[in-house]
């Protein structure tokens, strides 16, 4: 019998259920199908931080010149954003964390600009499931545009986790993490530039 060594890695799919899953993925690829045809607009969404401690660990460097990353842990550049298929984003940056007010801002402020039929998905998270958040869905709805919630411990449906990987483990360079300004400013690069300089191939 062959074995081969890979990264062991940790899964939420024990924990949900499979036929809610399935049936949630299917209607996502119906709703893929409607925006291929311009009849609405579909964005993917969710928050993530960004710390000083690197998610890729190794760098080359020479025994004379070791590379020094400060110990500054617990500061965080929180992220939320809102990405389609296409490579545009609509995000936003806070260096405190997103609360119901402040995630219920973003997401009025991303109702005003949209043109036709939008639908936006996201995870259960508490922040989606607050009463205040929920009450402003109705609100949203009457401009068109609707809350798709997917089913617990599906990250993998919600497209926008492709493009937080992509930045922690290959377009932040190692040179980012040296200080917090530095990761602010190469954090905003990316993200500001995704779609020209940076894409998926979704």
């Amino acid at each position: 019998m062959g074995y081969k060594w890979k990264r062991a890695r940790l899964s939420l799919k024990g924990k949900r259920n499979e036929e809610q899953f399935r049936f949630k993925q299917e209607q996502i690829e119906t709703l893929k199908s409607l925006e291929d045809s311009g009849y609405i607009d579909l964005y993917f969404g969710d928050q993530s931080h960004f710390g000083l401690s690197p998610n890729v660990p190794y760098a080359w460097q020479t025994k004379d010149n070791p590379i020094l990353l400060p110990a500054a842990k617990g500061k965080y550049q929180n992220v939320v954003g809102l990405m389609t298929r296409k490579n545009k984003l609509y995000f936003e940056t806070l260096e405190t964390t997103f609360n119901s007010d402040r995630i219920i801002s973003f997401m009025n402020r991303f109702v005003e600009q949209t043109i036709k039929k939008t639908i936006v998905i996201l995870d259960n998270s508490p922040i989606h499931k607050s009463k205040k958040f929920m009450a402003k869905i109705e609100k949203w709805k009457e401009k068109d545009v609707l809350i798709y919630f997917l089913p617990p411990y599906s990250p993998e449906l919600n497209l926008i986790e492709i493009l937080w990987r992509r930045i922690k483990y290959q377009w932040l360079d190692f040179d980012a993490y040296k200080s917090f300004e530095n990761l602010k400013e190469k954090l905003n690069f990316v993200l500001t530039n995704f779609g020209t300089k940076y894409d998926i191939k979704f």
